[in-house]
């Protein structure tokens, strides 16, 4: 069940990535009100379009993890009083049985939310919520490093944060800038080749998704770009092609303390250079599906597996 709900979330932000590209939706309004230390109302632009905020929100209902994180990363945790199931990062996460997935409009009315966020893939819940009298905000999936700047950003701009939200962009791109302009000091070009690998089904993803994109910072090659199937953003690859695209280096996106083992043990896998090498790299399953501000934990990650590479 878990899986299968990791490649709900993953792959429905693949469409999005068809039509955007290496560049998401434009999820600020360069014609919003500006604020100063919380003035409203404000205006910004969401997945669907403009959204007037007339007050700073007290109760905030957060329908995604990744918007979680990025809520308590600029001091707005206070304002959340609900986060849905997934949302389990930070500690403090008010976090319940709400869907993210399948949002119940009852349930989250009884949070007497004064602005509830959601993924564009709940936005269905989004006129419901509206008939009611709840401001509804719809974020969605980034795209690309920017998107996840500009969300923080947003963020900031409706919860009256607007300063600390700028803040934390800016950590954030900051660091991460800083760790891939170190390591290309390190390693200059590289000819690196990966596979990364979304579940055991061998679903891999795209140098056009936000994680391939974030692989792309560092000079690597996807093998999945070759796929039959790569305009999906998330195509199933095949043990075969694997193998004969022999990847220097293989990510795994999912939890399983035996993972890197079973992996190994796949048929005709012994021949692949990063099996060969030691180079499978099982990277934390929240953090490299989220787009919050743990990408910089994240893009840490692949340092250090590009690095060791380059050393084997």
């Amino acid at each position: 069940m878990r899986i299968a709900r990791r490649m709900s979330a993953l792959l429905l932000p693949a469409a999005l990535v068809l039509t955007a590209a290496c560049g998401g939706p434009d999820t600020t309004d360069d014609s919003a009100s500006s604020t100063s230390a919380g003035n409203f109302p404000v205006t910004v632009k969401d997945a669907r379009g403009e959204v007037t905020i007339d007050e700073a929100p007290e109760r905030i209902v957060s329908l995604s993890p990744s918007t979680t994180e990025m809520l308590f990363a600029i001091d707005a945790g206070d304002q959340v009083v609900a986060a849905d199931d997934y949302s389990n990062y930070p500690e403090e996460a008010p976090t319940t049985d709400l869907s993210g997935f399948t949002p119940n409009v009852e349930a989250i009315t009884e949070e007497d939310p004064d602005l509830v966020i959601l993924a564009r893939s709940a936005e269905d819940a989004a006129e419901q919520l509206e008939k009611v009298g709840v401001p509804v905000l719809v974020l969605d999936a980034a795209a690309s490093l920017d998107d996840t700047y500009d969300q923080i950003r947003l963020l900031g701009k409706v919860t009256g944060d607007e300063k600390k939200a700028d803040a934390e962009a800016d950590r954030v791109e900051s660091e991460i800038d800083t760790i891939v302009t170190d390591t290309k000091k390190k390693i200059g070009d590289t000819d690196l080749t990966y596979y990364h690998e979304v579940d055991d089904t061998m679903y891999s993803a795209t140098s056009d998704t936000f994680i391939g994109q974030i692989y792309g910072e560092f000079g690597l090659e996807n093998i999945a770009d070759k796929a039959d199937d790569a305009a999906s953003g998330y195509p199933q690859l095949s043990p075969e092609f694997i193998v004969e695209e022999n990847p220097d280096l293989i990510f795994l996106a999912y939890a399983g303390k035996d993972a890197v083992a079973d992996v190994e043990d796949r048929p005709a896998f012994d021949k692949v250079s990063a099996v060969k090498d030691g180079n499978i790299v099982q990277l934390d399953e929240d953090i490299s599906s989220r787009w919050g501000p743990r990408v910089v934990d994240l893009a840490q990650d692949v340092s250090d597996a590009v690095l060791a590479a380059e050393e084997n």
